[in-house]
């Protein structure tokens, strides 16, 4: 029997607020023997073991810290994962190790949701990178997912089947949200739009998001943090979701639109950071320079494009001093009161040129053919790769 049950039941009693005499109540039993019980000089009846946890509102597992080291194991095996740093990665090596080491995990604790979504998350980034996600356009110039090469994605597949179970059993409302983003995306590539569209609508809309509720939830210095949070978080939200308006129209890029759209949204990073200290935001703004200069080139603005590759390259290098794995802080006044933790020392200029330009939608292979051409691309990449 686990010999800290004594301090179990004392920790579980005084955070309901309950006295020794309440509980010896409802057991039929002496506070005296609820008193040596927390002191560990005896233990409760088995027969007892039930209803001291229901009393409490716990299992027997947890009552026991069998959970407690059930999810000391499960964050271990997610660390391993995580270790692989996937998303940081341009191959796709590390897909079968990672899937085995989950799936190991899943054999020892059937059903756990914390692996199942991390296997889910897995499959997800794993079906990406072996298959890509295929884009075509219609007839009318919108863009839409090629359903045809999407169903044969295995990891797709199976990534579809552990997030329904999730959002039918995950007591964990984050996981839960994490499983319906990953359903509304992969249901949307296989060309199931109705069932995509009906798990977008179990979400909150963007004024109930947490972001926008915790300032709403404070006053004085608190407010004006999550304020500060909340605007960065809805720069970035934007700028992603102004490039995806851009490409679902290919027509768009038929006149210089594009470009100042793009320029737009860096410039909205700026008005909320006007000292230069973007933070971890260096990263969005380092796609949208890459993604712009692309747009430049296709447009014949061939200087302005590797003005903006050069651009890129000096806020990566911004990043990565600032990847230190300690804690930061914004300076501008708008978002002075925000915190984030940087992590860990990386290579952010030299991937560069396997980065651009980010989003590759519409088809950029002429270009691609065209800017890798002129000798300042070579110039540029053998920047990246200083220091």
């Amino acid at each position: 029997m686990n010999l800290q049950l004594g301090e179990t039941i004392k920790a579980l009693r005084k955070r309901g607020g309950e006295t020794q005499e309440m509980l010896a109540d409802v057991l039929g039993i002496t506070s005296q023997a609820v008193s040596r019980w927390e002191q560990n000089a005896a233990y409760p009846d088995m027969e007892l073991i039930p209803a001291i946890a229901n009393y409490f509102g716990v299992t027997i597992d947890e009552l026991f810290g069998y959970d407690r080291d059930r999810e000391k194991k499960v964050d271990e095996i997610i660390a391993r994962v995580d270790a692989f740093r996937i998303r940081a990665r341009s191959d796709s090596a590390w897909v079968e190790e990672c899937a085995a080491i989950l799936r190991e995990g899943l054999a020892e604790f059937p059903k756990n949701e914390k692996l199942m979504m991390a296997l889910a998350d897995t499959l997800c980034e794993a079906g990406w990178r072996r298959y890509q996600e295929w884009l075509d356009y219609d007839s009318e110039g919108y863009i839409y997912h090629r359903r045809d090469k999407h169903v044969k994605n295995e990891f797709w597949l199976e990534a579809v089947r552990l997030c329904e179970e999730l959002v039918g059993t995950a007591r964990d409302s984050g996981i839960f949200t994490r499983a319906v983003r990953i359903l509304v995306l992969l249901y949307r590539n296989f060309g199931e739009y109705e069932k995509a569209a009906s798990y977008a609508n179990r979400m909150p809309g963007l004024e109930n998001s947490r972001e926008i509720l915790l300032a709403s939830a404070s006053d004085g210095r608190a407010q004006a943090k999550y304020t500060g949070e909340a605007l960065l978080a809805l720069a970035d939200l934007f700028s992603k979701h102004l490039v995806y308006g851009l490409f679902a129209d290919r027509r768009h890029y038929e006149t210089d639109m594009p470009i100042e759209k793009i320029k737009g949204a860096i410039d909205l990073f700026g008005l909320l950071c006007d000292d230069g200290n973007l933070g971890v935001y260096h990263g969005q703004v380092i796609s949208l320079y890459l993604y712009l200069s692309r747009v430049q080139w296709e447009r014949g603005y061939h200087d302005g494009a590797f003005e903006s590759l050069d651009k890129a390259l000096e806020h990566a290098r911004a990043l990565e001093a600032l990847l230190d794995g300690r804690e930061h802080a914004y300076t501008a006044p708008l978002v002075s009161l925000v915190k984030y933790p940087a992590g860990a020392p990386a290579s952010i200029a030299a991937q560069l040129p396997e980065d651009w330009p980010f989003w590759s939608s519409p088809d950029c292979s002429q270009a691609e053919r065209e800017i890798k051409a002129d000798p300042r691309w070579a110039a540029w990449v053998r920047r990246t790769q200083e220091g």
